[in-house]
């Protein structure tokens, strides 16, 4: 072991310019990596953005889908409609028949 590290450092003596053009390399690619503007920070902000434009496209489509039921709800029709199919309310004199599936 005592060699291995020996032979790195009359390495680095003997060329200490390219050491430090090396050393500078490898923290120039962490800081691009690993800053707070790094590369994976960008591709983690790009996936949560694709994440929130889809479920704005969900709740736009859920909207869509309220306006046109309050459209629906201010016709006189709609809300006799409405009171017979879900609270089971009937005219007098009317049977009321109701059938479940199974």
């Amino acid at each position: 072991m005592k060699k291995i590290i020996w032979k790195i450092w009359e390495n680095i003596r003997s060329n200490p310019k390219k050491f430090i053009f090396r050393v500078a390399v490898v923290l120039f690619v962490f800081w691009m990596l690993f800053d707070d503007y790094g590369i994976i920070k960008r591709i983690r902000m790009e996936a949560e953005y694709r994440t929130l434009v889809d479920r704005q496209k969900v709740e736009q489509g859920k909207m869509i889908v309220n306006e046109s039921r309050i459209r629906y709800a201010l016709e006189p029709d709609s809300i006799e409609k409405a009171s017979r199919e879900k609270y089971n309310f009937r005219k007098p004199g009317e049977a009321l028949f109701i059938i479940r599936e199974k």
